[in-house]
């Protein structure tokens, strides 16, 4: 059993979910927009929706991480309630990915030993989601 984590974007999901796929080194994400949707003669699509993300995902070291543009008029909240945790035994892949994303973000805790892994750190992207690193099993 997985749990899966979506993340929403406010017309941004597409450069988000790029600049993703290259700081982890996945494969391209496959993009499918609100444009590609059948359309639905009831609830007409607007021009400003048809090129924004409806679906797309990442296989991230295993896990799926799946991505979307909220949709044109819908509430949207940046991500801050959600953190996604990478964790993994290799030292280089961890700094790695903390330094490609720390860039345009905020670090909350530099990576460094804590009590319960030997490499820990946490930050926001420059699109507002929270990550945590953590070196071993979490």
């Amino acid at each position: 059993m997985a749990v899966d984590a979506y993340l929403n974007f406010n017309g941004n999901c597409r450069e988000a979910v790029e600049f993703y796929a290259k700081v982890f080194g996945t494969e391209e994400p496959n993009l499918m927009t609100f444009g590609e949707a059948p359309p639905n003669p009831d609830y007409p699509l607007p021009e400003e929706a048809k090129n924004l993300i409806m679906h797309t995902r990442l296989d991230i070291f295993g896990s799926n991480v799946m991505f979307s543009d909220v949709f044109p008029g819908m509430p949207f909240v940046v991500g801050n309630n959600i953190s996604l945790a990478l964790v993994t035994e290799d030292i280089e892949v961890l700094q790695s990915a903390f330094g490609k994303l720390k860039e345009g973000g905020k670090v909350g805790m530099e990576l460094q030993e804590t009590f319960w892994s030997k490499c820990y750190g946490s930050l926001s992207d420059k699109f507002g989601v929270v990550w945590q690193f953590n070196l071993g099993s979490m």
